[in-house]
């Protein structure tokens, strides 16, 4: 998911995604608040998160008791529950709470969690298959979206630009893309730059829009 900051999180509903962001957060150093309604499931989670209690979110009574108003940002990963979760996240809303990151399980969960007031959708499975479809029918070895139409990927170089310094292979003019940072065997990632000259073997980070960098990866 996208930069959710340092600021304390209440991250309501401990699925799986729920827990490992949750989790996620702790390690990190991100104050959490972790509230779930499955009492069970909170007193297996309680030696690994500092704050989590049961509650039940879809009562805003509850919400205020946990103070919840107080924080800036939340997160709704309530997935099965459609209606906990537009319910969840609508009195989110009517706390004022003032940054809403909320889990969708479809296209239309997503457009009624927006209508409702979240200010950030997460879908975790339309976004990790898709992920995963361009890394399996590609060359990539790894790829990033960042924007609706702009993808970090992690690719080999292909052979024109192996042996000649970045500033002389034009790739942005002839290609739309940009080389990042470049990895040689045994080392750690470093700056490209216009005199970088690409061997074999290296590793290269390439950023730009999605459909140039998808043909890109595909002459390595």
């Amino acid at each position: 998911m996208g930069d959710i900051g340092n600021d304390p999180v209440v991250v309501i509903g401990l699925g799986r995604f729920g827990t490992a962001l949750a989790l996620d957060l702790a390690a990190r150093g991100t104050e959490v608040l972790a509230v779930d309604n499955r009492s069970k499931l909170v007193q297996s989670l309680s030696g690994k998160l500092t704050h989590i209690v049961t509650a039940d979110a879809t009562d805003i009574d509850a919400l205020r008791d946990l103070g919840v108003a107080e924080f800036y940002r939340a997160v709704v990963a309530i997935g099965s529950d459609l209606e906990a979760s537009i319910l969840t996240t609508s009195l989110l809303v009517e706390l004022g709470v003032d940054d809403i990151w909320a889990k969708a399980v479809s296209h239309q969960h997503a457009r009624i969690l927006e209508r409702v007031g979240a200010h950030h959708i997460v879908l975790p499975e339309h976004d990790m298959g898709e992920r995963v479809a361009h890394l399996v029918s590609g060359r990539m070895l790894d790829y990033v979206e960042v924007d609706s139409n702009f993808a970090l990927v992690k690719t080999r170089p292909p052979k024109e630009l192996v042996g000649v310094p970045l500033g002389e292979t034009k790739l942005r003019s002839r290609h739309g893309v940009t080389v990042v940072c470049v990895k040689s065997p045994g080392e750690e990632f470093t700056y490209a730059a216009t005199d970088t000259v690409l061997q074999y073997g290296d590793v290269i980070v390439v950023a730009g829009p999605i459909g140039k960098v998808e043909r890109f990866a595909e002459r390595t």
